[in-house]
């Protein structure tokens, strides 16, 4: 598994990002490539190499042409879909975007499909953020991890008026998201930067156990006061070969007992493209020997805020408790193994006593469709590998 984490001591802006992914190595005349398929109008961007501190890093200047057209969240979705980007990246991008524009609009007090934003239409974001996802895209970043971030203070200048820092926008999106104060009067986190992170990290703490590949740093716009070097340090390696790996992750749960559990299928599907990581309802007994079920969501502590809204939007619960445990998971991947109908994929999991071979149930479940088989026979077939895999381990032994 490929890791990027984001070392963010000087804060994060999506000019910083983009640069970072440069520095490491992203092609530039790919990236210009892919930026060309938006159709947004001539822009300039500028790639240079700069020193602050005497490091070596790389920081990016994007400047329209033309008179600026700022854009609302339809015209943008509208850009990334009739473009001819990969789907992967055009919904990654548009997910950054609409949390940006959520966050906007509840600063606001209006809803998304009605408030004009400035900052999101204008062509510096939309570069920043596509040319972010095309970067994690073609480094085959499989994992994006982020340090806590820098609370800085002060107040910042825009189309709104005199704002206090950091931006509304950017204290609506890191809800949830570990900070730490910092004396700077300056702004440290943008709105852009806050959306990027949110949407695309699966988590925010220490740098993960991995064999470091590459170092690189995107350069800010600024100087900062203190004198520290305004830079995003991105550390890119392979998760090492431990089968065990500890995580930080947001337990949401709910006590049900007037809902019809029918819609639970539904309310499971939605959570999961918000990115929980697992969704379950259990039968209770509750007060007075009312029948209930416990709604528990699990989920990266930077998503937890959408899935609560989505339960509280879907379900008939009127208050939640969440609460932030650890957890620890075995190593895994996708494999293809050999059945009598083809190849099928299947889920390799790296145990302490060696590698096993467990069964998808909807690949499973295709092939039993389609070759008109026992479900139960597919299994057999993948897990019939089993003894292959234990044989090729004791050899090496």
């Amino acid at each position: 598994m490929k890791i990027a984490y984001t070392d963010c001591f000087s804060g994060i802006s999506g000019d910083m990002f983009l640069a970072a992914l440069l520095d490491a190595g992203l092609d530039e005349n790919l990236l210009r490539q892919e930026l060309a398929k938006l159709n947004i109008g001539p822009f300039d961007l500028t790639i240079a190499t700069t020193r602050p501190s005497g490091m070596k890093a790389t920081k990016v200047t994007i400047s329209a042409r033309a008179n600026q057209q700022f854009r609302n969240l339809a015209a943008i979705l509208d850009i990334l879909h009739a473009s001819p980007l990969m789907p992967a990246i055009v919904d990654r991008a548009s997910m950054v975007f609409q949390n940006l524009a959520e966050a906007e609009a509840k600063v606001h007090g209006l809803p998304v499909d009605t408030i004009h934003f400035h900052e999101i239409g204008a062509i510096d974001t939309i570069i920043d953020v596509v040319g972010v996802v095309v970067g994690l895209h073609h480094l085959g970043i499989d994992r994006l991890i982020s340090s806590p971030l820098p609370w800085g203070h002060g107040f910042i200048d825009c189309d709104h008026g005199r704002l206090p820092l950091p931006a509304p926008a950017v204290c609506e999106l890191l809800t949830g998201v570990p900070v730490y104060a910092v004396d700077l009067s300056q702004e440290l986190v943008t709105p852009t930067g806050a959306a990027l992170l949110t949407s695309l990290c699966q988590n925010f703490g220490p740098l993960p156990d991995m064999t470091i590949a590459s170092t690189s740093y995107g350069a800010g716009s600024h100087e900062l006061a203190n004198r520290q070097p305004n830079l995003l340090r991105l550390i890119i390696g392979e998760a090492t070969a431990e089968c065990q790996e500890a995580q930080s992750v947001e337990i949401i749960e709910t006590h049900l007992d007037d809902w019809n559990s029918e819609g639970f299928p539904y309310l499971c599907e939605l959570l999961l493209k918000q990115g929980a990581l697992d969704v379950s309802l259990t039968p209770m007994l509750m007060k007075k020997g009312r029948p209930g079920q416990l709604l528990r969501v699990v989920c990266q502590p930077a998503q937890g805020m959408p899935l609560k809204q989505t339960i509280l939007t879907e379900t008939t619960a009127i208050g939640l408790r969440f609460r932030t445990e650890s957890r620890l998971t075995l190593q895994r991947e996708q494999v293809l193994v050999e059945t009598p109908w083809g190849k099928i994929v299947a889920k390799k999991v790296h145990t302490p006593v060696g590698p096993r071979i467990y069964p998808e149930y909807e690949a499973c479940r295709e092939i039993a469709v389609s070759a008109q088989v026992p479900l139960q026979a597919v299994y057999n077939a993948v897990t019939g590998n089993q003894k292959e895999v234990d044989r090729r381990q004791k050899s090496d032994d």
